[in-house]
């Protein structure tokens, strides 16, 4: 049993980049003020710490630094969104569109609204994930306040057409909020085409617990607050704010954006390196997802015949860190919502393995996961029809 520790489900958390954390050290011990605190230096230099991981998250996104609210990670700013914007504009209509790939925390918050009295209408998307722009279309009514679309999905990488959603939306006049929480800090983001963006800081090398959600100014965007008490973030989002975690936060932004290119090509590559040598050793597999339109790290692959949970702990037991699908929901037993959406049967969609690489990942891994791969395809345990009746790896 080998003990490599190789960790291939960067969409399901990133390593803390060392150079966040050296920015992060002093606002727990030296500089560790309130930022609500206006009456002395302390609480001043951390104002000062949180304006200026704001100006570096904003820039990330083509924004301005006013319209960034803090959250505690994209959870909560997927839930204000909804919420907010369906409680501001109650007057206007009570329909919600989301697509039917959505991460658990849009899709959740739908049903809870829906519970409320909310309509809610789900789009579905093309074989290979992509938005079904014509039912979209179709899908808007006079009632509709918002419609909720991820910039990319969590679980194959497909990429969204946002401008053409976009475009959609303003012609009708309806909001347009986006998940962006896989894709920023991947792949170019411009906030040009929706009203409401979520982020998260823990998927782009910057600590957990907290996010941030995009609000338009211009023309402002109505949003009711879903935390009361002390009137923070201009009165959208109360708390005492993490100033640790807020410049963490703007580090790991400011990297993103200064290495997005160079990080884009090399993980591309080793992505690529990965999927040519899955498909020699298991020619049966494929890989879901749009071919063009994708994350740079993530591969969707069928195992036709496998069964994914054992090939997790296969992999797990040789030190090789691998998922199912989205964190979120990878502990239950059904099937993905997002594969059977692109058309996979569920016995498909019970063999498919998610590999997420990032900025820290090397090609000695991927040929150490390939070999590892290789081993167990060529072990009697990975034969189908196995005497017993045990189902593969």
């Amino acid at each position: 049993m080998s003990h490599s520790q190789v960790y291939f489900d960067n969409a399901s958390t990133t390593a803390v980049d060392r150079r966040v954390v050296a920015a992060m050290l002093p606002y727990f011990t030296t500089t560790f003020g309130n930022a609500a605190s206006r009456a002395h230096s302390f609480g001043w230099a951390a104002a000062d710490a949180v304006d200026n991981a704001r100006q570096q998250i904003a820039a990330l996104i083509g924004a301005d630094s006013r319209e960034i609210v803090f959250t505690s990670g994209a959870t909560e700013s997927n839930n204000l969104a909804l919420k907010g914007v369906v409680a501001a504009n109650s007057s206007r209509g009570n329909h919600l569109v989301i697509s039917a790939t959505e991460h658990q925390s849009v899709t959740d918050t739908a049903r809870a609204l829906e519970t409320a009295g909310v309509s809610v209408t789900t789009v579905g998307v093309d074989s290979q994930g992509r938005l079904d722009l014509d039912q979209l279309v179709a899908s808007i009514t006079d009632a509709t306040v918002l419609v909720s679309v991820m910039v990319a999905n969590n679980e194959v990488g497909t990429v969204n057409d946002l401008a053409a959603i976009g475009t959609i939306c303003r012609d009708r006049h309806v909001l347009l909020h986006t998940d962006a929480t896989q894709a920023a800090g991947k792949i170019p983001l411009s906030v040009a085409d929706v009203d409401l963006m979520s982020l998260s800081a823990h998927k782009i090398y910057g600590p957990k617990g907290v996010g941030a959600l995009y609000v338009k100014r211009e023309p402002r965007v109505s949003l009711t607050a879903q935390m009361d008490g002390g009137g923070h973030e201009r009165g959208m989002r109360s708390g005492t704010l993490n100033v640790p975690a807020i410049v963490g936060f703007g580090v790991a932004a400011q990297i993103a954006a200064d290495e997005l290119k160079a990080d884009a090509i090399r993980v591309n590559l080793l992505r690529d390196q990965l999927i040519e040598g899955i498909r020699a050793i298991a020619p049966d597999s494929f890989v879901n997802g749009h071919a063009h339109h994708r994350l740079p790290g993530i591969a969707s692959v069928t195992f036709p015949g496998q069964d994914a949970g054992r090939m997790v702990g296969a992999l797990n037991d040789h030190g090789i860190a691998v998922s199912t699908g989205s964190a979120c929901s990878s502990s239950t037993l059904e099937p993905s919502r997002t594969l059977l959406a692109l058309g996979l049967s569920e016995a498909d969609a019970k063999s498919t393995l998610r590999f997420s690489l990032g900025r820290f990942n090397t090609a000695a891994e991927v040929e150490l996961v390939l070999n590892v791969i290789g081993e167990l395809t060529a072990s009697r345990q990975c034969a189908a029809g196995r005497a017993d009746g045990e189902a593969l790896w």
